[in-house]
């Protein structure tokens, strides 16, 4: 598990993106519509219950339920598209560095080099270094994705790192399971982490929507 630092970092994040995504909620979206249509959304449901032996009556209140739980859907289109792109870029950047833990001593992982255009890999004089870590395997080719990968052991808790060569040229990479940006690109597949909470291994985005989720209701009525 990532230490209690983790924990306690994503929490402030966590907290922040909802009272964000609350005054998102206010600024973009119609309350009193939205309110409106919460409201008769409860009241179908109760007159299904109240009227469950009419099926007349039942089918209506199914039909108008279906009506006012779209009305609510399309209420909060507006908020959400303002919303996702920020979150989506989020995510991305916390999973880079919560979603995945360093490798222990003896532990493997896959390194695999992604290269774009035409770039024929079979042909391709690729070769990798290892400074922490051990490469074990020669390189594997997967000529229709184009992409070249080993398999590399750590042998060491300090920070490692790999090299590719590449026609005299050499790209590093930090072995700490992040997308490294350029061309081509290395990634590095390690060990999925989880959150110290109260003892228990929590997945961060678990984590992350639980707080932020209990922080908008919190704000609900400020």
């Amino acid at each position: 598990m990532l230490s209690a630092a983790h924990t306690w970092s994503l929490t402030a994040i966590a907290a922040a993106t909802g009272v964000v995504l609350r005054w998102v909620w206010r600024r973009f979206s119609n309350r009193e519509r939205v309110a409106q249509a919460v409201r008769q959304t409860r009241a179908r449901l109760y007159a299904m219950r109240l009227y469950a032996d009419d099926p007349g009556l039942v089918l209506r209140a199914q039909r108008q339920l279906l009506g006012w739980t779209g009305r609510y859907l399309v209420l909060m289109l507006r908020p959400t598209a303002v919303a996702i792109v920020p979150l989506f870029v989020l995510f991305l950047l916390l999973d880079n560095s919560y979603g995945y833990r360093p490798l222990a001593p003896g532990e493997s992982a896959i390194v695999t080099a992604q290269f774009g255009g035409g770039a024929d890999v079979r042909t391709l004089a690729a070769t990798l270094e290892g400074r922490g870590v051990v490469v074990e395997t020669p390189a594997v080719r997967i000529p229709n994705r184009r992409q070249v990968c080993w398999r590399v052991r750590a042998v060491t808790s300090a920070p490692a790192t790999v090299v590719l060569r590449l026609d005299g040229v050499a790209i590093g990479k930090a072995v700490k399971c992040s997308h490294w940006p350029g061309s081509p690109s290395i990634d590095v597949s390690c060990p999925a982490a989880s959150l110290d909470v109260f003892g228990f291994g929590i997945a961060w985005p678990v984590w992350f929507l639980v707080v932020s989720g209990i922080t908008m209701l919190a704000t609900r009525s400020l």
